[in-house]
């Protein structure tokens, strides 16, 4: 018998499926995985069972849907089994560095299971510049224009183009960044990876389960600039780079405007993923170097994906469940098993904790609402279910145990259908997906009636099961842990930067 084997994980923040090389894009944002899918399994279509990141990580983790504790639960219940967990008590060495997002802390769970658990949220592991006057410092025309923008929604149809001038205003008294690094607001993966390997080196022969969160795709869009020099887009400067996030985060224009910088915008994302790309690399010699990349199963894929106006949006708030925030890259390569055809067939992230133990010959837990597709994927069958998604409309800050009230939206997704519902206000979405892969025209209420059947009863039996399968036991746990926090703590008056 051969030594057991380890587990990496890697989960990146905003990468969607269309902007990766293995899955048909053009760009060379990864040229080392698309090196690894040729002895991968790549999953053409797998959906997050969520988004963004906290309606998506507890799928990945638990494989538990997002809602099934209650809307007002976010992140993982105190004695919920996690894939961590598990493979702690199989005798595993377990780490997790999770790259400066706030809703993958300590605060909602996800430092369970874990040995070794970075968060990197210290305020002073990630240098930032000022972006904004001090106070003491403010001149005549900053005092003015803050007393006109008070004003700003009575102006009427001056209103446009003040809101242009203050924009360009603002950019010019701005102190001038000196570099990338200095507008970046997480760590960049070169540093995880540093930290990693590290780890890596003092666990010794044991197997190891390794959870990497990566966050350069994330807004706002500020690469390393080896990632922009690797790309070609090296006349990059961190003026432009930082005029650019800020004319992409305007709330003053609508689509039309924005589309002008649309593409730059979209080549920064890119440089975001090519240095995921790179650092993988070296984390992969590494462990080849130590002899243990023969013993190690390797999955990437992402939490939710990013929208650049497909539908009028930006960025990835929990609103619409559109193919661009739910459809992810999936790449899953084993020792021993060679790479095959991509595996068709909607694949829901709710399986891949219970796949990854079949894999490694771990045995998963009941609690699991997933279950293993490892003899799928290694028999080549294609995956003819549905992929269930749901978040609540709206909820940009669930540090507010307000917002995460709101009403549902939920995707049920097919190979060729997907229904999109939202409860308040009361509105369904038929999408046939192989004629119109961009969602661009819902199909009508006559048409595709059986269909549109089936998909509803799907959804009103996963409600159901949402309810009466209820683990009431996690549930107050968890109601309870928030409880505490609320008690001891001083509110979040500030919303958070990531999701």
């Amino acid at each position: 018998m051969g030594r057991r084997k380890s587990i990496l994980l890697v989960t990146v923040d905003c990468l969607r499926a269309g902007h990766v090389g293995f899955m048909g894009y053009s760009r060379p944002t990864t040229p080392f995985l698309d090196a690894l899918a040729g002895e991968s399994i790549v999953v053409s279509d797998a959906i997050v069972a969520g988004a963004p990141t906290y309606y998506s990580l507890p799928a990945i983790l638990a494989s538990r849907y997002p809602l099934a504790l209650g809307r007002d639960v976010v992140g993982l219940a105190p004695g919920e089994p996690t894939i961590a967990t598990i493979l702690e008590n199989a005798g595993y060495a377990t780490a997790a560095f999770a790259a400066g997002n706030p809703y993958i802390s300590s605060r909602f769970g996800y430092d369970r299971g874990f040995e070794t658990f970075r968060d990197y949220l210290q305020a002073d592991l990630v240098p930032r510049e000022e972006t904004a006057p001090a106070e003491n410092s403010l001149t005549w025309a900053n005092r003015l224009n803050r007393r006109l923008q008070q004003h700003r929604r009575s102006m009427g149809p001056v209103r446009p183009l003040y809101d242009e001038l203050y924009f360009r205003y603002c950019q010019r008294v701005v102190p001038k960044p000196s570099s990338l690094d200095s507008l970046r607001r997480f760590p960049a993966a070169n540093e995880i990876v540093n930290d990693a390997r590290t780890w890596l080196e003092s666990v010794g022969e044991r197997p190891f389960f390794l959870w990497l969160h990566l966050m350069d795709p994330h807004s706002p869009y500020y690469p390393k600039d080896d990632a922009l020099e690797l790309m070609g887009q090296n006349t990059v400067t961190p003026v432009h780079a930082r005029y650019l996030n800020s004319y992409w985060n305007r709330s003053d224009l609508g689509p039309r405007r924005l589309q002008s910088r649309r593409h730059e915008i979209v080549a920064l994302y890119d440089a975001g993923i090519r240095w995921v790309d790179e650092q993988l690399r070296r984390l992969v010699e590494s462990l080849r170097a130590a002899n243990r990349w023969d013993d190690c199963i390797f999955a990437l894929t992402a939490d939710h994906g990013e929208e650049f106006l497909e539908h009028g949006g930006r960025y990835h708030p929990p609103s619409n469940l559109m193919e661009e925030l739910i459809h992810v890259p999936l790449l899953l390569r084993a020792p021993g098993n060679p790479g095959r055809p991509p595996a068709k067939g909607p694949f829901s992230l709710i399986h891949l904790a219970p796949t990854l133990l079949d894999c490694a010959g771990v045995p998963a837990v009941r609690e699991f609402q997933g279950r293993s597709h490892w003899p799928d994927f290694q028999s080549g069958e294609r995956l003819d279910g549905v992929a269930i998604s749901e978040c609540i409309a709206d909820c940009t800050n669930p540090f507010r145990a307000d917002a995460r009230m709101g009403p549902r939206v939920l995707s049920v997704r097919e190979s060729r259908y997907k229904l999109v519902l939202h409860f308040h206000p009361a509105a369904e979405s038929l999408y046939d997906l192989e004629a119109d892969p961009g969602e661009q025209s819902p199909l009508s209420e006559a048409a595709q009636k059986p269909v549109r059947r089936r998909l509803l009863e799907i959804a009103r039996q996963h409600l159901l099961r949402s309810r009466e399968q209820r683990d009431w036991r996690s549930r107050i746990q968890a109601r309870w842990r928030e409880l505490q926090l609320e008690w001891t703590k001083p509110a979040d008056k500030a919303a958070p930067v990531a999701s």
